[in-house]
């Protein structure tokens, strides 16, 4: 379960989960860890065209298998703490008024900044295209 601190195991897990994502031919148009101080807890967030096209239950499904067959290289990491979101979401949108990565794997802090008056707290981005 992920804490009120996004500790350095959870961000190197984040990395490769979207690695494997990657490989696996479901590679995110978005991911990063999202802080929600009303939670006290970090998510990562993964917005991906082809998931969000199958709905949500089969897209869910296809992470669980992903998280299941490499949990060795993922500790700490569950399918609780990831939300899958659409590419609309409004999340998603401010992100990308604000930060463009490509696809490279990035790690840009994202912290305390205003996105048309949308605080976001806390950020850790991987990639946001």
């Amino acid at each position: 379960m992920v804490e009120h601190y996004l500790t350095e195991a959870l961000i190197t897990a984040g990395a490769k989960l979207v690695h494997q994502l990657d490989a696996s031919g479901l590679s995110p148009d978005a991911a990063f860890w999202l802080y929600s101080p009303e939670a006290q807890s970090w998510k990562l967030y993964l917005t991906e065209v082809k998931l969000s096209n199958q709905g949500p239950k089969a897209a869910y499904s296809q992470l669980q298998n992903i998280l299941s067959r490499y949990s060795h290289d993922l500790p700490g990491l569950s399918l609780h703490d990831v939300v899958l979101e659409t590419p609309e979401a409004p999340i998603i949108a401010l992100l990308k008024k604000a930060i463009r990565t490509g696809r490279a794997l990035s790690r840009i802090r994202f912290t305390n900044n205003v996105i048309d008056g949308t605080l976001i707290p806390d950020a850790l981005i991987y990639r946001v295209t």
